[in-house]
């Protein structure tokens, strides 16, 4: 069991040795273009949902 286990944390930092990480660069540039995303998608949830409440209220 012990060797097993070590053998699991050999090959696990094997691979994370293998792993391209992003700079800080990158990272801050993916995070704003998550950020304006999620935005967008939220004020588009938002302007539908607005606009589904005011059919129904005038079917209703």
């Amino acid at each position: 069991m012990v060797a097993k286990i070590k053998k699991f944390s050999n090959e696990v930092v094997s691979e994370m040795k293998k792993v391209s990480w992003p700079s800080k660069e990158q990272l801050k540039e993916s995070t704003v273009v998550v950020i304006v995303v999620t935005g967008i998608i939220t004020l588009f949830t938002f302007i539908v949902d607005e606009l589904m409440t005011l059919v129904i209220k005038s079917i209703f």
